[in-house]
C-alpha cells in the first residue's frame, strides 16, 4: 500500500512540474515574441532619423 501512495504522489508531483515548465516556456516564447514584434516597430519608426 505504501508503494501505491508514493507511486501517486509522484505522479502528481511529476503532472505539476510538467505544468509548471510547460507555463514557464509559454511565457518565455511570449515574451520572446512580444520583444520582436516591439523591435519590428521600432526599426520601422526611426527610418528617417538622420545619424
Amino acid at each position: 500500500m505504501l508503494i501505491y501512495m508514493l507511486a501517486t504522489a509522484m505522479t502528481i508531483v511529476m503532472l505539476i512540474a510538467t505544468a509548471f515548465g510547460l507555463h514557464q516556456e509559454a511565457a518565455r516564447v511570449r515574451v520572446k515574441a512580444n520583444t520582436k514584434r516591439l523591435d519590428g516597430f521600432a526599426h520601422h519608426r526611426n527610418v528617417y532619423r538622420r545619424h
